[in-house]
């Protein structure tokens, strides 16, 4: 069970990442506010993955925040913690990468992520590939809906173990794609294989 303090650092995570991710959109087709989708992910880790410790539902709720907004590393330890901070630089991309590049990174970096930071990095990817598969951007064709997926699948593969739940979800949305968008999903074997192989 989360005890009243942890519960307040979560909601106080809800706060700040509402605030980092002000004016901020997802791409679906709602364009949503960009903050619904750390919400999920911590959503999806407790009710999908079981996971209750509170460090990880604040970081999997600021997993974006330094990726995406002006927010800094001495930001998030001043108000979250350390252990915090480690979560979320771990499943953070260098954004001064080539897009390519950092799917390939993802692919490459994912098995020696920590346990605990496998677990956010699956709820993510859990919650994307839903989002691509059932409310994709207007201007997404379906190669590039079936290559998202695919590149999900692949990163998801190299944390299997992980946690069951979560990967079972995961594994029901790969079913789902290849029912609706018509093809299935490769299984990873090399990164040369892929269009974000060097």
């Amino acid at each position: 069970m989360i005890q009243t303090p942890e519960l307040n650092q979560i909601f106080n995570a809800v706060i700040f990442a509402a605030k980092k991710h002000q004016g901020q959109v997802r791409k679906d087709k709602s364009r949503s506010p960009y903050v619904t989708h750390p919400v999920l992910v911590a959503q999806t880790l407790l009710e999908i993955g079981g996971v209750t410790e509170s460090n990880i539902l604040v970081a999997a709720l600021l997993h974006d925040t330094i990726e995406d907004t002006s927010t800094t590393r001495e930001q998030v330890r001043t108000n979250f913690g350390e252990d915090v901070l480690s979560l979320v630089l771990e499943v953070t991309d260098d954004k001064s990468l080539e897009k390519m590049e950092r799917k390939r990174l993802q692919v490459l970096h994912a098995p020696h992520l920590s346990s605990r930071a496998k677990l956010i990095k699956l709820a993510d990817k859990l919650t994307n590939c839903q989002d691509i598969l059932f409310s994709p951007p207007r201007d997404w064709p379906l190669k590039r809906r079936q290559e998202y997926i695919q590149w999900g699948a692949d990163v998801v593969s190299q944390m299997r173990s992980t946690n069951p739940e979560l990967e079972a979800a995961f594994d029901q949305v790969l079913a789902d794609a290849q029912e609706q968008l018509g093809f299935a999903v490769q299984p990873f074997t090399t990164i040369n294989q892929r269009p974000w192989a060097p």
